[in-house]
């Protein structure tokens, strides 16, 4: 029986690590802290748990799995499965995820020096998804290119970013505003949630399995041991690089009061701990973060895709860089507004199927139960795409007055209440006729 040494597992955790961290990872935590001022550590602890808990837990569903969204959803049924499963891998890929590392990566650290340049982003563009697609069009040595080196890099250049944001001294520590004075856990959860990281967890899944079994492993049992290995390593990782930055933020008072993102603080922080080179510094460590992330989303789509159709892996990398080159030189601003509604409304149901696979098992039907509490975290889910687009005033006054509604989780309780509601129906009725044959 074939298992990975020491030094695989370890490749394997950096590697998932780092496929998470891309540069929204990086910029969001600062300006939440700046915000959450005195509050910084109860808004952390709500961070944490949607943006690191959460992705976590999708890793180790998926580890049962063999990595499929389409396994893991099928108590949907067929088509209901096979659409979510589609619009989440073109969700967290081509459409929106992939073009926004380019046009981030190039905004926060290449537009300063570009500038000027006729077609600045365009040309940016060409090289930086030149290199994503070399990479990903050799998926099996994704542990080698990834693990061994790309993620090595990436968490050297955060040890020392989150180093220095321990040992520099904060300076004033402000109050906090807006809703982290009364209710900064719930606000933190709300960010972390935002962040959108357990949709890219559900692509990433077939990415980790494959790379377990680049290495020969085929015993499903080891497969799930290593996956969850590596999940903890990765949650651990996210856990530190999101404290750092905390404590970062935290202190940037001084240096960039009243920022209006967490892209400013960064620039601000670093020039000031780092001198006139930590721009350069900053430059390098988004570029990395982003280009792991694009290439672990590019292998993830184009191997999914080429499963369920004629069309060959290889084929689906040029496809979708080609794409992602064409939004991506859109523009972030416009990237965003339209991303933004369309993973709200999905968000939700993915949330639902994620925890309630771990207790599908515990249902005499697990189809009576799952459906029906995906389906209205769905339409909630979509009354919350809605509310953030051009289009929210077409929303009745009354679905702007449900519970948690200004927290963008207005499709939480709806969907606890019918979780209860079908689980008291589904013992009542006991096991499924079928299954007592």
């Amino acid at each position: 029986m074939t298992t990975l040494k020491s030094r695989d597992i370890l490749a394997l955790g950096f590697m998932t690590f780092a496929l998470f961290i891309g540069a929204g990872n990086i910029i969001f935590p600062p300006i939440v802290a700046q915000q959450a001022g005195e509050h910084v550590w109860l808004a952390a602890f709500g961070f944490l748990i949607t943006a690191v808990g959460l992705p976590v837990l999708t890793i180790v569903a998926l580890s049962r799995t063999q990595g499929s969204i389409a396994i893991l959803s099928s108590p949907l049924g067929k088509i209901a499965s096979l659409v979510l499963t589609i619009v989440c891998y073109l969700s967290v890929g081509p459409l929106f995820a992939i073009p926004r590392t380019a046009t981030v990566s190039y905004e926060i650290g290449f537009a300063s020096y570009m500038e000027g340049t006729e077609h600045s982003m365009l040309i940016y563009s060409l090289i930086y998804f030149a290199v994503v697609t070399i990479v990903s069009l050799y998926p099996n040595k994704l542990l080698d290119t990834i693990g061994n080196v790309l993620a090595p890099l990436k968490i050297l250049s955060l040890a020392i970013l989150g180093i220095a944001a321990f040992f520099i001294p904060s300076q004033m520590v402000p109050a906090p505003i807006n809703n982290y004075i009364s209710s900064p856990i719930s606000e933190g959860f709300v960010s972390g949630y935002l962040t959108m990281d357990t949709l890219g967890a559900l692509v990433f899944g077939i990415v980790i399995i494959h790379a377990i079994h680049s290495r020969g492993v085929t015993d499903n049992k080891l497969v799930i041991r290593y996956s969850i290995i590596a999940a903890i390593i990765s949650g651990v990782g996210l856990t530190l690089v999101y404290l750092s930055l905390f404590k970062l933020g935290l202190g940037s008072h001084e240096v960039a009061p009243n920022a209006s993102n967490g892209a400013i603080i960064l620039h601000a922080y670093v020039e000031h701990a780092f001198g006139d080179r930590g721009a350069l510094f900053l430059s390098a460590m988004i570029f990395l973060a982003c280009m792991v992330t694009a290439i672990g989303l590019t292998c993830a789509c184009a191997d999914y895709f080429s499963q369920i159709t004629r069309i060959s892996y290889k084929a689906y990398v040029f496809i979708f860089i080609l794409f992602s080159l064409v939004i991506s030189n859109l523009g972030l601003t416009k990237l965003i507004a339209f991303s933004v509604p369309v993973l709200s409304a999905i968000y939700p149901p993915a949330i639902v199927v994620i925890l309630l696979s771990f207790f599908s098992k515990k249902f005499n039907n697990p189809q009576s139960v799952i459906q029906p509490v995906t389906a209205i975290a769905f339409l909630f889910g979509i009354f919350e795409g809605i509310r953030v687009s051009p289009f929210k005033d077409a929303l009745p006054e009354l679905l702007n007055r449900l519970p948690l509604t200004e927290q963008n989780l207005a499709w939480l309780i709806p969907s606890l209440v019918l979780l209860i509601l079908c689980t008291v129906i589904d013992r009542v009725k006991g096991p499924h006729p079928k299954s007592q044959t």
